[in-house]
């Protein structure tokens, strides 16, 4: 009898170690949590994904029990994808009390948060993606590489945005009424969003030269911000993501160019010996 027990224990801690059973409950999930989010469905068809989310949800809380104890708690939480898994369970396991409560009603109704919450799950399949550690790590170094750059952007922008409000907060409300606002909207202008149609506004509500001033004004922000500016963050991000494959060729150039001199000075060794 106490051997059987230990044949299931260990069947279930193979089973959710498996990648591919634990990619198979990802995918369900997702596609349980895909289908809630159509209202036109039948209640049959509701409950049971939510029925279905819920026992995935279970089972990804035993999953954390089992390598916690396969690996132990030092082993475990020094992979940064079990650290994800972990917070992400952890979140929506609240969500699992609408089956016990009423959570729509009164002062738990807070608790729909973590119903949406259990969305995020589906941040699971990263771990899936073929060579996402090295893009991980591509990400990394290019945002630790970039931050300067970054900051100097959000910079500009929060200066147009404040000399923006102060020029058009009467003439466009709905943009400029405050720097926050201005902050948001400039932003938009930098992405190609609006950038004609905030001047076409400001025109129609001002006179003549007002009107010029802001189509050349916002011209001005799109070719700086918009062209250039949004063009140097991604040239710079991007250089930074592939540096390690530069930094690779380098090292194998380095590598070829001193096995070359090597083989000059051996060639060179051996004529002074033919000489002699």
């Amino acid at each position: 009898m106490k051997l059987k027990e230990n044949t299931i224990i260990k069947s279930i801690r193979k089973l959710f170690i498996d990648d591919r059973f634990i990619l198979i409950l990802i995918f369900t999930n997702s596609l349980a949590i895909f289908l809630q989010g159509f209202s036109n469905l039948s209640k049959e068809i509701i409950l049971f994904t939510d029925i279905i989310d819920s026992i995935i949800t279970l089972l990804f809380g035993i999953e954390v029990i089992v390598k916690w104890k396969t690996h132990g708690t030092k082993e475990y939480f020094r992979s940064h994808w079990n650290k994800l898994d972990f917070v992400l369970i952890m979140l929506a396991f609240p969500a699992l009390a609408h089956w016990f409560i009423n959570v729509d009603s009164g002062s738990l109704s807070w608790l729909l948060i973590f119903r949406a919450i259990r969305v995020f799950k589906f941040f699971r399949f990263l771990k899936f993606i073929p060579e996402i550690d090295k893009l991980a790590i591509g990400i990394k170094r290019a945002l630790k590489d970039s931050v300067l750059v970054f900051f100097g952007f959000v910079l500009y922008n929060f200066i147009i945005s404040v000399f923006s409000c102060y020029m058009f907060k009467d003439l466009a409300p709905e943009y400029f009424a405050n720097p926050v606002q201005s902050f948001y909207t400039t932003f938009r202008v930098f992405t190609v969003e609006g950038w004609y149609e905030i001047p076409e506004l400001i025109s129609e509500r001002s006179g003549t030269v007002m009107a010029f001033f802001s189509k050349i004004y916002f011209m001005l922000i799109l070719l700086t911000g918009g062209i250039l500016g949004l063009s140097l963050v991604n040239s710079i991000f991007v250089d930074a993501m592939v540096s390690d494959n530069n930094e690779d060729l380098e090292k194998k150039i380095d590598r070829l160019a001193s096995q070359v001199d090597e083989i000059k000075r051996l060639l060179q060794n051996d004529r002074k010996q033919d000489k002699i």
